[in-house]
């Protein structure tokens, strides 16, 4: 068979095994349909495409969110992923569909899944090429880099995660054919410069900080070997470094300017230093143990190939490098278990930005794929020809074994489970893939030459992979994805939605909770966005019960299961949410979005601020802390009538008309966050920070019409250098492909 027929055979493989995998997603009956379960996904992932499909297909830039956590710039919050391009494909493609639904973004993830598997493939490919089990190796490196405990774990529940990770092989593929001549191919480096700006832009800093270090190290790793000069390694980094910035910078600039305004930046070292405890390495061996998930796993027999290759072929080209990635990342993802995190915490740049540690795991699993990949591609294509080496492997072999069936022995101690039974079962499947593995690997040792026993293997390796992940039940819900999330307001929600005295915000930490704020379109003063605001978040969190973030933030509906509140209110409507029984309660004397005040405190600092305001004397109705003085005098006694009233309301745009007899201050339920202007009657004016987190402008006396407009210069500078960058590449891309097909003639 040639070449190309082989590799077409592969991917129809991996294809095939592709829809094995996520049958239940796209059958159409719905009995036998399951789906992503509530979690991550539907909560915060779903909610945001949701916005996002709303914004984009009625023309508009989602910049600002006002829908949680008190408002947010959604174009800074990095999960939300505006501008991801397969985002903006799904968004297309279900427009074209009829709308937007919670199988939409379940499709994105498989389609991820999919396109991981295939440059896995090529990348492994493109590293054996010259070896009779170069197609073998690849197929082996993307079933366990796709379907091993990692990628199948929680990432599909953290979306960000996996689709901010499956450019790597893509990016590393670039990287190695730049550096397999001589000179520097600079194409290929354009190649792995895009791969990189695609995961940045998926919206998952940490994982693409974490790709950015792997390719900047294999760099260098290939120049050092080709005896190149360390000025091609700082040129080649740098033109990475440009292009994956610039096509990333519409959401970077935004995403930084965002971060250091953040409750994150007050992080201490005890809050970061998270990772694995050291028992989850039993991971490796004894899958769905000691945790939830198993991101360690790889496979017993991709654990049997990693030690093949460890103890018999550490001369195969690239090795060592990716067992020095999976050992450096390994002891990076036990946190403070370890001295590595420690070590690399003040050197390594950016690392301090970052909580759980544990996902460091990314690297291990990648790493350990590409090992297991090259590791049977070599003993295909070179297998030991002594008695002595060929007794060792299977030594080795024989002793993955016996590790496994000592979990058998001490299964009923709880050593790996509170649970016997499950212990049993685990260390049993273990045992018995482990002595499967030895026997079909000792085959092939004895057999090298036969075509059939590496495509048992490659079974064998989907049979465990499967068996796990295939519908884990800590991922997926044997239910069809409409029974998931309904896409429409429930009765307590529509209650809100009713009515017309808008703007308003409600409190939904129960009846709405997670971010169906951003679903529902209800302004929630809470959500579970991963970054928060600094001075919202410091007067939302610290009660769940907080009259004062109330008057704040304007809220007039409450979401609790109490019965009375601490203010006057009225229960208008009782349902239930996941957790029981509901009830939405009315304020009855609610602060309005848009109020004014005729007296001011100035304290030196926003701690100040705060601590004012947790004074019970303190009114925060009739007195406003601002950052600064006021320019004007504010008048003695607060003056009878005086009116603000909100007559336009948009995420990026606001207009309230007050008329006022004396000078005054507006105060706004709206955070205080750089990138918004305002302007009385068409003039620039300056926006006040009051209470140490929200929005205020001083009005002078009389009839005045003040807008808000939300028009960042972070987005402005992003966006044109966004622009700039992928029209170059496509430039790029258009005379590359131009040059191969004129070549061709």
């Amino acid at each position: 068979m040639t070449t190309r027929r082989q590799d077409q055979a592969a991917v129809l493989v991996l294809v095939a095994l592709w829809l094995l995998f996520f049958w239940r997603l796209f059958t159409p009956i719905p009995g036998d349909q399951a789906s992503i379960k509530q979690g991550d996904f539907s909560g915060q992932f779903v909610a945001f495409a949701s916005y996002q499909y709303d914004r984009f297909t009625h023309g508009e830039i989602p910049l600002w969110n006002p829908y949680n956590n008190g408002g947010l710039p959604f174009i800074g919050d990095t999960q939300a992923a505006v501008f991801y391009p397969p985002r903006l494909a799904t968004i297309a493609l279900s427009a074209l569909a009829g709308g937007w639904s919670y199988h939409a973004l379940e499709l994105e993830m498989a389609a991820h899944v999919l396109a991981y598997s295939l440059m896995m493939y090529a990348l492994v490919r493109r590293m054996t090429r010259a070896q009779t089990g170069s197609v073998i190796g690849g197929l082996t490196a993307a079933l366990i880099a796709s379907y091993g405990g990692f990628l199948s774990g929680y990432p599909p529940q953290q979306l960000a995660i996996l689709e901010a990770a499956i450019w790597l092989p893509l990016g590393i593929l670039g990287t190695l054919e730049a550096t397999r001549e001589a000179a520097l191919r600079w194409p290929w480096l354009v190649l792995a410069g895009f791969a990189l700006g695609l995961s940045w832009m998926a919206g998952h800093p940490q994982t693409s900080w974490f790709l950015t270090y792997l390719m900047v190290a294999f760099l260098a790793y290939r120049i050092y070997h080709a005896r190149q000069r360390w000025t091609v390694f700082v040129g080649g980094t740098a033109l990475i470094g440009v292009l994956s910035g610039g096509m990333a910078a519409v959401q970077l600039l935004p995403g930084l300017e965002y971060l250091a305004h953040t409750a994150r930046v007050g992080l201490m070292f005890e809050d970061k230093a998270n990772g694995f405890p050291v028992r989850d390495l039993l991971q490796f061996l004894f899958p769905g143990q000691l945790s939830l998930f198993s991101p360690l796993y790889i496979g017993i027999g991709g654990l049997a190939l990693v030690l093949v290759l460890v103890w018999f072929y550490r001369s195969v080209a690239g090795s060592r490098f990716w067992l020095v990635t999976a050992l450096i990342a390994l002891g990076l993802s036990l946190g403070s278990h370890s001295a590595i995190f420690p070590a690399l915490y003040n050197l390594l740049p950016g690392l301090r930005f970052f909580r759980g540690q544990e996902r460091a795991a990314y690297l291990v699993a990648s790493s350990l794929a590409i090992l297991a990949g090259l590791s049977i591609a070599a003993l295909l294509h070179q297998p030991p020809q002594d008695d002595s080496t060929r007794v060792q492997m299977r030594r080795t072999l024989w002793a993955i074994v016996a590790a496994a069936a000592a979990g058998i022995v001490l299964s009923g101690s709880g050593w790996l489970n509170n649970s016997p039974a499950d212990s049993l079962d685990a260390a049993v499947f273990s045992t018995f893939l482990a002595v499967c593995s030895a026997v079909l690997l000792g085959t092939i040792l004895h057999k090298p030459d036969s075509r059939l026993y590496p495509w048992l293997w490659i079974g064998l390796l989907c049979f465990d992979l499967f068996s796990l992940n295939m519908a884990a039940t800590s991922t997926y819900d044997p239910v069809p994805p409409t029974q998931q999330l309904s896409l429409t307001p429930p009765p307590l929600i529509a209650q809100v939605l009713a009515d017309e005295q808008t703007p308003f915000r409600v409190d939904g930490f129960r009846g709405l909770t997670d971010n169906y704020g951003s679903l529902d379109q209800v302004m929630d003063m809470r959500g579970i966005s991963p970054l928060f605001l600094d001075g919202p978040y410091h007067l939302n969190e610290p009660d769940k019960i907080n009259p004062l973030a109330w008057e704040l933030f304007a809220v007039r509906y409450v979401f609790t299961d109490w019965q009375a509140l601490p203010v006057s209110s009225e229960i208008v409507d009782t349902g239930e949410d996941r957790y029981g029984a509901v009830n939405l309660h009315r304020l009855r004397n609610p602060r309005p979005f848009a109020h004014l005040v005729y007296r001011a405190e100035v304290p030196d600092s926003d701690a100040f601020a705060y601590a004012l305001l947790d004074n019970p004397d303190f009114d925060p109705r009739q007195t406003v802390i601002l950052d600064q003085s006021p320019p004007f005098e504010l008048p003695a006694d607060p003056p009878d009538p005086a009116a603000a009233i909100v007559t336009d309301f948009a995420p990026e745009h606001f207009a309230v008309t007050v008329t006022t007899p004396e000078n005054a201050i507006l105060t706004l339920a709206h955070p205080d966050y750089p990138g918004w202007q305002a302007s009385i009657d068409g003039d620039p004016a300056p926006i006040l920070r009051a209470y140490g987190a929200l929005s205020a402008i001083a009005v002078p006396t009389g009839d005045h019409t003040i807008t808000l407009t939300y028009d960042p210069l972070s987005y402005k500078l992003g966006a044109g250098l966004s622009l700039f960058t992928w029209g170059g590449v496509i430039i790029l891309g258009v005379w590359a492909l131009m040059r191969k097909r004129h070549a061709g003639r």
